[in-house]
């Protein structure tokens, strides 16, 4: 039912993007380590520390994009799974093979995006020893301990077929066969406690915030340990009750499309479904947030240091160069995270467009034009990832002028805001990009099929 290919490309593909990722990270680290007679050997175990880190982030973003993706496609086969269900599968059965078969594509595209990460990082290394930019010494091909990040990968494509193909269990096979596309919602008792555990959260990770940047100001150490504590509390309280935060915020944002026929539907697609809301949005959220929050907090601690008068004008070039260099690299490295992002919010519009083709089918049928389905599909996306995109600017300029408060605080006159407008705005026109990326292809393959057709197929 879910074992094939197209059902599970964007597993495939996250996990390919994770294990090149790490291919490049490891294989880069270990280059650096072989150069221990030129000094580069603590650059190498800095680099070693820095790719665990970040692949452990982007490891972190592509489950949620993951989770997300196995959910989309088990809420629009909702039929097949109650049909089966009805000729005596168990729930557990299809859930466990729905991991099977996410573990499978996903740990084949590790596999694979490790390996071409591992060749892309030699190809650049021969390049380099050609020009004379690295000494000319015996360098490994790879690290052995390119081994565990791409078993990690693997084991997070399990997870993220596990996870999210809990639907199957919620659906009774009489609710699936009479709502195609919906899934059961949560019990009142479910979203009360989401709700009260999310306040919770994110109101505790803002006071915490609060505290680190008033201990920043009395000169103590510990501001930039619970700068962290109170970011990480924060996003995971808005990552709890996501579903309840993001569709109002996209309710608020959908304001701006105006009120044409195509609008309005656009308008009431965006919300009808919180969970398909949630799962098309917060992936993209996360990866906003991440860039925005190392460039906001990096163009902070440039203002704090340009306004420190107590170095010398040598000594501010030092450190400005330094800073600009740090916020190159570390935008470039985290900068894959985003990538992973975007490719979950396209898959899934991609997805959620083609599971509702009979829908598409119905407003041909009653006189839609295509162009009018087409600036539907792009309206909703548009909206959707306007939400993500204005969302993760707020949150990764709080964090980011929060973590640099927390680090020079107590060297800097109030607080310096990090409003890096160069990435906020290439932010924005990547934002525009995805809108068309997501919107355009599912548009095009929607209106292809006669209306006729459309009304009778079943997913």
């Amino acid at each position: 039912m879910l074992g094939g290919w197209r059902d599970l490309s964007t597993v495939g593909l996250v996990g390919s993007l994770c294990g090149a990722y790490a291919g490049v990270l490891v294989t880069a680290s270990s280059l650096l380590r072989a150069t221990a007679a030129e000094g580069g050997a603590a650059v190498g175990v800095l680099l070693a520390v820095v790719a665990t880190v970040f692949i452990l982030i982007a490891v972190y973003v592509s489950a949620v994009v993951m989770v997300n993706a196995v959910d989309t496609v088990v809420a629009g086969r909702l039929r097949q799974v109650a049909l089966l269900r009805l000729l005596g599968a168990r729930g557990p059965e299809l859930r466990a093979s729905v991991m099977r078969a996410s573990g499978l594509v996903g740990g084949v595209g590790a596999v694979v995006g490790a390996v071409a990460g591992v060749l892309a990082t030699d190809v650049f290394r021969v390049v380099l020893v050609a020009r004379g930019t690295l000494p000319d010494v015996d360098y490994p091909v790879t690290s052995p301990y390119l081994l565990a990040p791409v078993a990690v990968v693997g084991v997070t494509t399990l997870f993220a077929g596990w996870v999210g193909a809990r639907g199957v269990l919620r659906v009774s096979p009489v609710q699936a066969m009479s709502s195609v596309d919906a899934g059961v919602p949560p019990t009142t008792v479910t979203a009360r406690w989401r709700a009260v555990l999310s306040s919770l959260l994110i109101g505790g990770g803002g006071l915490v915030l609060v505290l680190a940047a008033a201990l920043a100001e009395a000169g103590s150490v510990a501001g930039f340990l619970l700068a962290f504590v109170g970011s990480a509390s924060a996003a995971t309280g808005l990552l709890v009750g996501a579903r309840l935060v993001i569709p109002r915020l996209v309710l608020a944002v959908s304001v701006v499309l105006g009120s044409s026929p195509a609008s309005r539907i656009a308008r009431r697609n965006a919300v009808a479904d919180r969970m398909r809301t949630t799962r098309s949005t917060m992936g993209l959220v996360i990866g906003v947030t991440l860039v925005t929050t190392f460039a906001s907090g990096m163009d902070a601690l440039q203002t704090s240091v340009h306004a420190w008068n107590d170095l010398s004008i040598a000594q501010r070039q030092q450190t400005e160069t330094l800073l600009s260099t740090a916020t190159v690299v570390l935008l470039g490295i985290v900068i894959v995270s985003s990538v992973i992002s975007a490719v979950g919010f396209v898959s899934t519009m991609s997805l959620t467009v083609i599971h509702r083709r009979r829908e598409i089918g119905l407003l041909r049928a009653l006189g839609f034009t295509a162009t009018q389905v087409r600036a539907m599909v792009a309206r909703e996306s548009a909206v959707l990832a306007g939400t993500a995109a204005l969302s993760g600017l707020v949150l990764g300029v709080v964090f980011g002028s929060v973590g640099a408060q927390s680090l020079v605080g107590r060297l800097t006159d109030g607080f310096v805001w990090g409003l890096p407008w160069p990435v906020l705005g290439a932010v924005a026109a990547s934002a525009l990009v995805l809108v068309f990326l997501a919107a355009l292809p599912p548009a095009r393959r929607a209106v292809a099929v006669a209306p006729v057709e459309a009304l009778r197929v079943d997913r």
